[in-house]
């Protein structure tokens, strides 16, 4: 009877360890056919992309194949396109991040105040934020920016100015505003709601102990949006790094590369060139640059939110 007592512990234990493996097993199975897909569907990609891109692969010139080493990579970083798609690629980036992030704290302090037509005007600034890029960009191509016909040209030529051909003279600069006009309202929303989340009698005891609306603005609003503007530019850079459509459909990357970015240098090497090497290696360097600044991007947000 003693020795029946002395072994039912370690038979429990026993028992909770066959229950415990078992679940894991079974979750393990429910899980791998999601597992397995996801893995297909991300790793299958990037290995056929590592592989071109140390091949000699274009699609016109069968002849043309073989190992090619590093040679695509080193083509590829010391072409003088490659360099200015890429200082294009941070210049569109940090010029929308500038006009989206900066424009929507001080629409969202704004429409946190209470005013007639309050929620119509919320409605119409974040409404461009469902609008598809496509749609947006031929929107600015030809009903607002067209040198003849678009709406700035009539405004010009209303007060005797000559019309300006924007995505001729100015390509990249307006493409950024395009793209900001897209962004904007994301900001706005997420910047808005964090304003709203401000105690308010903080803001009132500011106002009766005599702080001006600039004082309360910098010392109490722009501190407690900081975790949301931190949020806000990571979520969109990581989208901006591969802005495409807007591009596309607007200047298709020109004047000769004045407004071609990384992501469209790499569709006009696989696609207009057929060099599907070159454009392989672009998307290498491409997929390295965009976690590279994914990783310092995350560590920020990470202390700005243990703060």
């Amino acid at each position: 009877m003693q020795a029946v007592l002395q072994h039912s512990p370690s038979s429990e234990v026993s028992s909770e360890r066959r229950k415990n493996a078992s679940a894991k097993r079974t979750g393990f199975l429910l899980l791998s056919p999601s597992v397995l897909l996801l893995l297909v569907w991300s790793i299958v990609p990037l290995v056929m992309t590592l592989w071109y891109s140390v091949q000699n692969y274009n699609l016109v010139d069968p002849t043309l194949h073989g190992f090619a080493g590093i040679d695509n990579y080193w083509y590829l970083l010391t072409d003088p396109d490659f360099l200015h798609s890429l200082l294009n690629t941070f210049v569109l980036v940090a010029g929308v991040l500038a006009i989206s992030v900066g424009g929507g704290t001080l629409l969202a302090v704004l429409y946190d105040q209470d005013f007639f037509g309050r929620g119509i005007a919320r409605i119409m600034v974040i409404s461009p934020f469902f609008i598809m890029p496509t749609v947006s960009a031929l929107l600015w191509k030809n009903l607002m920016l067209h040198p003849i016909y678009g709406v700035y040209s009539a405004m010009m030529r209303a007060v005797g100015l000559t019309p300006i051909d924007w995505l001729a003279r100015f390509p990249l600069l307006t493409v950024m505003m395009i793209v900001a006009w897209e962004w904007l309202p994301f900001a706005v929303l997420i910047l808005l709601t964090a304003v709203q989340s401000l105690d308010g009698e903080q803001r009132e005891a500011a106002r009766m102990d005599g702080a001006d609306p600039i004082a309360r603005f910098r010392y109490i609003i722009l501190p407690h949006l900081s975790r949301a503007i931190s949020v806000v530019v990571m979520i969109e850079t990581i989208y901006l790094l591969t802005v495409f459509a807007e591009i596309s459909v607007t200047t298709a990357g020109g004047p000769g590369v004045a407004s071609t970015n990384l992501a469209y240098l790499i569709y006009s090497r696989a696609l207009l060139q057929f060099d599907v090497g070159g454009a392989s290696a672009g998307g290498v360097i491409a997929i390295i640059i965009a976690n590279i600044v994914a990783i310092f991007l995350v560590r920020a947000v990470a202390r700005n939110l243990e703060a």
